[in-house]
């Protein structure tokens, strides 16, 4: 098992070791022997935590929400600032100090199984790029609070493998964020500033022009960075999130096809119920028949 700091925790800063009983159920268990927790807890403004492995046997993931660090990987400096996450394979040689003058304030976890490295490259970390820039997310902070929550279970396998569960959800989650973060950065396109716009107007029509004057392009480069970024064109997403919000209204209200029709901007409710089909495979009647079926 790799080195776990030992330095005395700030106030408010959770450190927990998974018991060796426990991590050998873990790595036997169906359900959670692919990947799962060694050690996880947060470290609050943690003034002069300083670490140096030259030789681990576990992955480490450390996602740094305040403050910043120096830090060495075999060797190469980086500078870790809020919002960076680093995620390092076994045996990868590094070093890390907290500033002085803003100690970082993080969440990090050791972790094992056969499918860490296949996780951890869904994740957009391969060699060379352990280090990535994804900025504050509260879903994932509040996933990590989960898994840190775990430790109050007691030493209970079902809640072990609960925990195993929330890690994935992590990586998974962290996957989702890769076309925001760095290609978005590379191609200068803001897509939550897109994603937003197009929330706030699922009620009516927006157009192209409407949309690439958003984010300062041109239409044509518009459409082109969005479908680089997302497989999808600006206008195929806004019908998606349309039809999204006509499944949630099918479900939960007795509005009719027409007044669901009208709400999304459409006057013509034939024409709707073909774009529901198109993209949903069933016209809008038969998705409200199967779903109270």
């Amino acid at each position: 098992m790799s080195q776990t700091s030992d330095w005395p925790l700030p106030s408010g800063s959770i450190r927990y070791l998974v018991p060796q009983f426990l991590r050998d159920k873990l790595r036997q268990h169906p359900l959670s022997c692919g990947l799962y927790p060694v050690s996880f807890g947060n470290y609050k403004e943690a003034l002069g935590h300083q670490m140096k492995r030259q030789d681990h046997d576990d992955f480490l993931i450390i996602y740094c929400v305040k403050g910043g660090a120096d830090l060495w990987l075999e060797d190469q400096y980086y500078q870790v600032v809020a919002g960076d996450l680093l995620l390092l394979p076994p045996k990868i040689n590094h070093q890390y100090k907290t500033r002085d003058d803003d100690p970082w304030s993080i969440y990090w976890l050791h972790l094992k199984g056969e499918d860490c490295d296949l996780a951890a490259e869904h994740a957009g970390f391969s060699k060379g790029a352990y280090l990535q820039h994804i900025g504050s997310h509260p879903k994932l902070i509040q996933d990590f609070d989960q898994l840190i929550d775990c430790r109050t279970g007691g030493y209970n396998i079902n809640t072990s493998v609960y925990a195993a569960s929330l890690i994935r959800q992590i990586l998974a989650y962290i996957a989702l964020l890769k076309p925001t973060t760095t290609s978005a950065r590379r191609s200068q396109l803001n897509l939550n500033t897109v994603h937003a716009l197009m929330q706030e107007n699922l009620h009516t029509r927006l157009d192209l022009d409407t949309l690439a004057k958003e984010v300062n392009l041109s239409k044509f480069h518009f459409v082109n960075k969005y479908k680089e970024l997302t497989g999808l064109t600006p206008i195929q997403h806004f019908l998606h999130l349309k039809i999204e919000r006509a499944c949630y209204l099918l479900d939960i209200t007795q509005q009719s096809i027409t007044e669901i029709s009208y709400s999304l901007g459409y006057e013509d409710s034939y024409y709707f119920s073909r774009l529901f089909k198109k993209v949903m495979g069933i016209a809008p009647t038969q998705y409200r028949r199967k779903q109270r079926h």
